[in-house]
């Protein structure tokens, strides 16, 4: 059985950024393709499912959201299942969802055209390879973009914590060439960004030739036209020297750092296998404080771990205060078969965890509310990135990546401009502007 080459398609990603990453590159596939992209999935003729598998019941969600694509007049799409829960679900997905027609892993959708043309031949596509670091040698160049732009230079995770399928689902670690890196944000660059941020499971993990995270933002510091630079997520073990340093050095580079600890316990970090001590982290936060002392920090945290007492969890509230966050986010532990925390005895009741959870939310907006209220009446510049609610209000993002309403009238989304801060909130800011910021 045939059917005909797909026209539309529509992609939807879970999770985190790097997904958003893998999206955007897909969409240019496709766009290649001649096809066109939709954001109505119940009328696209190919639909993406581009899946994050961190959380519980993620699998399941995606099983629901197929459901959903089925249509009453029969003309289903071609089904893509891509991304984390491809990986560790495999072959399963065809099995519980026959209507599936592509299982394709985090590293190897490069392929999706040639798995859609198989489809349209009648036949069921699955790709589950590892290949490394292939799909960058043939993904299409970059063209289009947005003021804000992600770039992917490192994949995988070594780290192997316990409670963390990253390393089964996206492989061992590995960094892209330094020149290719260079070269995709020059295009991302002349695309119309303004303001990249560097992902990879372990962004500053990313290492070419000897060079280090520290030694790319210099030299994305030196290419015309981009304005800012970001990068996350790290890991406190990779904090080297050279990154540190580039956090005073480098302008560009954004006063904000994402840099999860998920417990204060050390008792509850060697559980985890994260390889860092409480005191070891703080230590890093003083250094990269002592060279750029207006730095935002952000943070992740897991509450409920297998074994975690009050004590432990009394040391996460205590790490939190010690630290002082501009954001973060927190979350339950949750079960991730085949990893080896989901069989550790000491599980904890969901409603103990729950407590936990609310208690440290509680803490970390307040410390936000506190961050966000030392901005007032600041003048900093912000880079819009979204239309706001009402009438000539536009949104964008300060250097500690606050969301800053402002009314712009005769002003465009990837505009730089400087605003006073006039009122503060947990969760967004109010600005007045004053002038535009010269390209």
């Amino acid at each position: 059985m045939t059917t005909d080459s797909p026209k539309t398609y529509a992609i939807k990603n879970y999770g985190c950024q790097m997904n958003v990453y893998d999206g955007e590159r897909m969409a240019e596939m496709f766009a290649a393709q001649g096809m066109t992209e939709t954001n109505d999935r119940n009328a696209a003729d190919l639909v993406v499912l581009n899946t994050c598998h961190i959380r519980e019941k993620a699998a399941e969600k995606v099983y629901s959201e197929i459901g959903r694509l089925r249509r009453k007049d029969g003309a289903d799409p071609i089904i893509a299942v891509a991304g984390c829960v491809a990986q560790a679900e495999g072959g399963e997905i065809s099995r519980r969802a026959p209507e599936v027609n592509i299982v394709v892993g985090p590293q190897a959708y490069h392929k999706l055209p040639e798995m859609v043309a198989a489809v349209a031949r009648g036949e069921r596509s699955v790709d589950l390879d590892l290949p490394g670091l292939d799909k960058f040698a043939v993904l299409p160049k970059r063209r289009k973009t947005g003021a804000m732009a992600f770039l992917t230079v490192q994949e995988g995770c070594d780290k192997f914590c316990t409670y963390c399928v990253v390393p089964y689902t996206r492989g061992a670690e590995i960094s892209r060439p330094f020149a290719e890196l260079i070269n995709e944000a020059k295009a991302l660059v002349d695309a119309g960004a303004k303001e990249i941020t560097l992902l990879g499971q372990n962004v500053n993990a990313w290492e070419a030739d000897g060079q280090d995270l520290g030694t790319l933002i210099r030299a994305l510091d030196r290419i015309d036209g981009l304005a800012r630079i970001r990068y996350m997520t790290s890991h406190p073990n990779d904090m080297t020297d050279g990154l540190i340093a580039a956090h005073g050095d480098v302008e560009k580079l954004m006063p904000f750092l994402h840099l999860p600890v998920q417990s204060g316990s050390d008792r509850i970090l060697k559980a985890m296998n994260r390889s860092h001590t409480r005191d070891s982290y703080l230590r890093i936060i003083e250094r990269v404080r002592a060279v750029r002392p207006d730095i935002a920090l952000s943070g992740d945290f897991i509450v409920g771990f297998p074994g975690e007492s009050d004590a432990d969890f009394e040391d996460t509230l205590s790490i939190v205060r010690d630290a002082g966050y501009a954001m973060a986010y927190s979350f339950k532990y949750s079960p991730r078969p085949g990893t080896p925390a989901a069989t550790m005895d000491n599980q904890i009741a969901n409603e103990v965890a729950d407590d936990r959870l609310q208690r440290l939310q509680t803490l970390l907006v307040d410390q936000q509310t506190a961050f966000n209220a030392t901005t007032l009446g600041r003048t900093t510049d912000i880079l819009l990135e979204r239309e706001g609610k009402l009438l000539g209000q536009l949104i964008g993002k300060s250097p500690w990546l606050q969301s800053v309403h402002v009314v712009a009238p005769g002003l465009n989304i990837g505009d730089i401009v400087t605003v006073d801060i006039t009122e503060t909130g947990p969760m967004s800011l109010k600005g007045e502007m004053l002038m535009k910021v010269a390209a």
